[in-house]
């Protein structure tokens, strides 16, 4: 399984960094977990691109997370693609709704299928194998743990998290304990007061203990500008004693 960083930005976008996504490849499935703005021109730039991924998983329900949303149904329609399948939280089916309200023009172009799940059991998402767990945020919305289609080992034990935006919390630590890489929101430094998001410190502390390979930190907003090394030297010192590493738009990482 690999997992491509398209977008490690937020709502306030640099030019390096696109708002969220990030895409699961196994070589025969594609998923796209969020879609913010840029997020559709990163993924042209992939392999799979956009003709290649019928399926949406949605963190939550931002418009940072789901800019591009209506954008990849068009692009998919105009390339001659039949399907697209957005699944997400509770509200999900509200929210495509009120998109396909505004540019109705697009309704009935493509096979659209929206589905919502929850944190109750497992699920299946453009062929992976979800577990998801709710966030602390100022909207409701999951985190997201991903087993490939050719692995014997559960969701719950699957060797990739994504935690959407989210406070640090020790759930989120027990949730992602076990995998190799742990995709974690750190949208700014320590000196910058915040609420609803993590900041170094308080995600180190909360990972203290846990068993996570590597920790990449995203969601990064511009306070974060030349101060990458110092935000993971933070999350270290802070008691987390995995790799830690900024995710980067492109970023690819095997599984």
């Amino acid at each position: 399984m690999e997992l491509t960083v398209l977008g490690s930005g937020s709502a306030m976008p640099v030019p390096d960094r696109v708002q969220a996504g990030y895409l699961l490849d196994d070589g025969d499935r594609s998923l796209l977990v969020d879609c913010g703005s840029g997020v559709l021109q990163r993924l042209a730039g992939t392999e799979a691109g956009y003709e290649g991924v019928s399926t949406v998983l949605l963190t939550h329900h931002h418009l940072d997370h789901v800019a591009a949303l209506l954008p990849l149904l068009k692009a998919r329609w105009l390339a001659g693609e039949e399907h697209l399948e957005v699944v997400g939280p509770a509200g999900t089916k509200s929210l495509v709704d009120g998109l396909l309200g505004v540019h109705d023009y697009l309704d009935g172009r493509i096979d659209l299928a929206v589905r919502e799940v929850s944190a109750s059991r497992s699920f299946a998402a453009g062929g992976f194998d979800v577990t998801a767990r709710e966030t602390r945020h100022s909207m409701d919305g999951f985190a997201y743990r991903f087993s490939p289609p050719s692995s014997d080992a559960p969701a719950a034990e699957g060797p990739l998290a994504l935690s959407g935006d989210t406070e640090a919390f020790a759930g989120m630590a027990r949730f992602a304990d076990g995998t190799e890489v742990l995709v974690h929101d750190c949208s700014f430094p320590d000196d910058v007061d915040v609420s609803n998001h993590p900041r170094p410190t308080s995600l180190g502390e909360s990972l203290a203990g846990a068993e996570i390979g590597t920790l990449l930190l995203s969601h990064l907003y511009p306070h974060t500008g030349g101060r990458e090394r110092e935000m993971e030297r933070g999350v270290r010192e802070a008691g987390f004693d995995g790799e830690v590493r900024t995710a980067t738009d492109g970023l690819r990482l095997s599984l």
